[in-house]
This record gives structure tokens, sequence and C-alpha cells, in this order.
């Protein structure tokens, strides 16, 4: 049998790092593991965590991506990541123990309505996605499968995605009690079938979202910080139930203005106007004092 060749292949995220195999690794969809615990199906995944700079492995079709630590550059250890691959597959040894041809997953999928008339919430019994991904059309969605899929619906305008449930808005063209249930049956069938709703990489897009800029807090200010902080602790929780989210975007200290943006359900809710004022608005004054005095939303 022809042997294994590992090819080095960069991505459009400098952390993250595709060794592309020369034959396929994997012949049923994509998986993404944090750890090693998520990785009990994965003996080669199991193994790559081993390394101590590793934070995440992505698997599909013929290549292995991995998400490093900022402890090392991959300039240091590619070529070693390389033939350590190299020498696992080529002794034979599992890549991922896929589950058996027609096996189908136990799935249930339950409509939720939210505070915007527009959007609908459809909440899993797993979990769906590792992070936040908001799509506006067809082609954001080019990482995600099941988004694609969704938007094949001429009645589906956004989809919005968060951990175990999807936020879907409709055009006005269609009511949701003429939709709801043939949306929440494709979204189960799909996910039972084994379905993938995001593709290796797509995480890493996700945390380019307009906002906190990509170093993390620790680049904003003092006063930034402690906003976003609030926000992430007592504002996102209650949001991300209505099937939405806020993001923080700027913190104007002449004006005392901070700036949010929302997603989902709350993007264009008629409701949000008033949330914002009575709720998060209050809020940030009582527990920031006069280092606020207005905020405003940006719908996403």
């Amino acid at each position: 049998m022809e042997e294994y060749v590992i090819t080095l292949k960069e991505t459009n995220n400098p952390a993250i790092l595709k060794f592309e195999a020369n034959r396929p690794l994997v012949h049923k969809g994509s998986y993404e593991y944090k750890n090693i615990d998520e990785a009990k199906d994965s003996p080669l995944a199991q193994q790559l965590f081993y390394l101590p700079f590793i934070k995440t492995v992505y698997i599909s079709g013929n290549f292995v991506a991995m998400e490093r630590f900022d402890i090392v550059a991959w300039d240091d250890v590619k070529q070693e990541v390389a033939q350590q691959l190299v020498e696992y597959l080529n002794a034979g040894e599992p890549v991922v123990n896929e589950p058996e041809k027609g096996s189908r997953v136990a799935v249930t999928v339950y409509a939720e309505v939210t505070p915007n008339p527009a959007v609908m919430k459809y909440v899993a019994n797993k979990k769906l996605v590792p992070d936040v991904f908001e799509f506006k059309d067809i082609d954001q969605a080019k990482h995600s499968p099941l988004a694609r899929k969704l938007f094949g619906f001429p009645f589906v305008r956004e989809v919005f995605m968060d951990h175990n449930y999807i936020s879907v808005t409709k055009y006005e063209v269609a009511e949701w009690e003429d939709v709801s249930m043939e949306l929440r049956e494709f979204i189960r069938e799909y996910l039972a079938s084994g379905g993938e709703v995001l593709e290796p990489g797509a995480a890493a897009e996700s945390k380019s979202v307009a906002g906190i800029p990509a170093g993390g807090m620790d680049n904003l200010d003092p006063v930034s910080q402690e906003i976003a902080s609030i926000l992430e602790e007592y504002v996102k929780p209650a949001v991300a139930s209505d099937g939405g989210n806020i993001v923080f975007q700027s913190y104007e200290a002449e004006s005392k203005t901070v700036h949010v943006v929302l997603q989902g359900a709350c993007s264009g809710c008629p409701s949000s106007t008033f949330t914002l004022k009575n709720g998060i608005e209050t809020m940030l004054r009582n527990m920031l004092g006069d280092k606020v005095s207005d905020v405003v939303a940006i719908n996403g």
C-alpha cells in the first residue's frame, strides 16, 4: 500500500496549521477535539494532545489541522509534528473510530418562541457548535453545511448558532405556524443522520466577530474590560435564553457611550430597545457609576 506523505498548508489563522495527507484519513465527516477527553474516539488526536502546545485538533477528509497555544511557533515544531504523523499513519494506527455506516444518533430538537416574532429558536439535546456563529446569507455560511442547507428554504433570512441551539430569522412571506414544524424536523433529521454542522477551521473564524479585538480583552482599556466582563457574566446568559447574543464593540470615554452588537433573535427585535435602555444601560450605570451614560446597539 502507498505510504502516507504529509504536506504542510498554512491557513488564514496563524495559530492553525494543516497537515495534508496524500490519501483520505476519514470518510464520514469532520471531527473537532478540544482536549484529550473529547478525543476518546480518535487514537490519533489523543496522541497529538500529549504535545503540550496542541490546543485543538481538527480531522477531516485527507487532513489533520491543529491549533497551537502561543507557547511555541509553528516554525519551531511543524517538521517534528509532521514526522510524528507520518510514522503514526504508516504504522497502520487508527485515526478515528468512525461509526458504522447507516448508524444514527439519538437527537431531539424542540422549537421555542423568542421575543422577536421573526425569529424561532431550535434547541437540541447535544452541543452543536463550540462558539457563536452568525450567518447573514449563504455566502457567509461557506464553513457551515447545515447553515447552507437552511438557506435552501426560501423563507430563511438569517441563521444564528450558539452551543446547543439554532435561531432562524424568517422573511415575512411565511408564518411560523406554517413552517416551524417542517424546519424543526429537517434540523432533527439532519443531526440524527450525522450531518456536519461546521467544517474544521470555522471555530477560529467565529472569534473575529465585531467587537473584542483579536488579541482578546487584554488589548482593551480597564473600563472597556469591566464593561465586557459585566456583559459576559450578567447579560449574555439572559440574552442567550432568548436565542440571541450581545457583543461588546467599543467604549468612548469622552461621551461615556458604550457600543454593543446585537445578534440572533436580538438583532432587529422590537423589544430590544426597551431591554437595552431599561436593563443593560441601567445595570452598567449602577455597577460603573458615572463611567457610563449611554448604551448604543448595532444590529449584527
